[in-house]
């Protein structure tokens, strides 16, 4: 494979097809009817947007929870889009979702480490009751393949550098012990039922319709946001903790990949996602206090705080992405500097 991993330009596979834009397999999802659960947040809905492009039916499924109708509203009017409100703790909705569908893209769940402390028992409603109920009702429908967001929350208290898929540690949050359940029970349904089932494992996924409101707000959209108010963003500790940040176009990719594979092998397995690139977040902060300031000089000068440590963060996360090189043919496109100043470029027009 060849072509540039960092510049966000299209690459091809050694047989000279599209790999990026257009990937070899994407026939076996055209026309294809295809649910999206959690398809109104973050990442559903650049999966949603990403299928409709490659001629898919779309079935989103949400309860807005977290999610927004504006991330889908610009897909109403068109005849290969479908929303369906509802909740996956609800068995019944979760029938509903996936009659006749062809695909599963599971989405929906409860993120944060730090919500996942403060309650854990609506996370584990969510993230394990919820998720049992989705694959029951898949397995029930007869769906071709069950792909779905694990988390690299999985490593826990692993001190191993960079992550590999099949060493892992004791979890270290509620958040991440629902993330390794959904693996468990992945496992358990493909060698029992017999179903196709694919984990990816984001690591600190970021990019275009990441909420940057809310207790809970994920680290870049929130300090995009105070940057561009001239507000100090506030690192928790001394800033040294270190995230593999990985842009959104990447995490599409992976979930094309990983729902058109015909290589066997590559079915029933767990793969980080994820661009394989250290970033501590004091680099983060001076990026994104770069590439705004390409925006507003006086972004440049709004100083940094740094506060407490957060209850259940790992220091450091790394992934290894060979596995998913060799079995998937994954080849992420963005570097997280590459993405993130597309993202900033993105949140300035829509934030300020």
């Amino acid at each position: 494979m060849n072509g540039s991993s960092a510049t966000g330009k299209a690459a091809f596979c050694s047989d000279g097809k599209l790999y990026n834009g257009r990937m070899f397999g994407e026939d076996m999802i055209r026309n294809k009817k295809i649910l999206v659960t959690g398809g109104a947040g973050f990442i559903g809905s650049n999966l949603c947007e990403a299928l409709l492009e490659r001629n898919s039916f779309v079935v989103c499924f949400d309860n807005f929870s977290t999610g927004k109708i504006k991330n889908i509203q610009s897909f109403f009017d068109r005849k290969d889009f479908q929303l369906i409100v509802g909740d996956i703790r609800n068995r019944e909705d979760c029938r509903k979702a996936v009659e006749g569908v062809d695909y599963v893209l599971h989405e929906a769940a409860l993120g944060s480490v730090p919500r996942s402390v403060n309650d854990p028992a609506t996370s584990n409603e969510v993230n394990v009751s919820g998720f049992l109920n989705l694959l029951i009702a898949a397995r029930d429908a007869g769906v071709k393949r069950f792909v779905y967001a694990a988390s690299s929350s999985t490593y826990g208290d692993s001190q191993t550098l960079p992550k590999i898929e099949n060493v892992i540690g004791k979890p270290l949050s509620p958040y991440a012990v629902t993330k390794y359940v959904n693996e468990l029970y992945a496992d358990v349904f493909s060698k029992t039922y017999g179903m196709e089932c694919i984990g990816l494992r984001y690591f600190n996924v970021f990019g275009k319709r990441q909420d940057p409101d809310g207790a809970y707000a994920a680290v870049i959209p929130l300090f995009v946001k105070k940057l561009i108010n001239h507000e100090s963003p506030v690192i928790n500790g001394d800033g040294e903790y270190s995230r593999d940040f990985t842009y959104v176009k990447n995490v599409v990719q992976m979930n094309l990949l990983a729902l058109t594979t015909e290589n066997q092998g590559a079915v029933n397995q767990v793969y980080n996602t994820a661009f394989g690139e250290r970033t501590t977040l004091n680099q983060l902060v001076n990026y994104l206090k770069e590439f705004l300031s390409e925006f507003d000089s006086e972004i440049s000068n709004v100083a940094v705080l740094h506060g407490d440590y957060r209850a259940g963060d790992i220091p450091h996360s790394l992934a290894s992405i060979d596995k998913a090189k060799s079995l998937l043919n994954y080849n992420p496109q963005y570097s997280m500097k590459a993405g993130l100043k597309e993202a900033v470029a993105w949140y300035w027009e829509n934030l300020k």
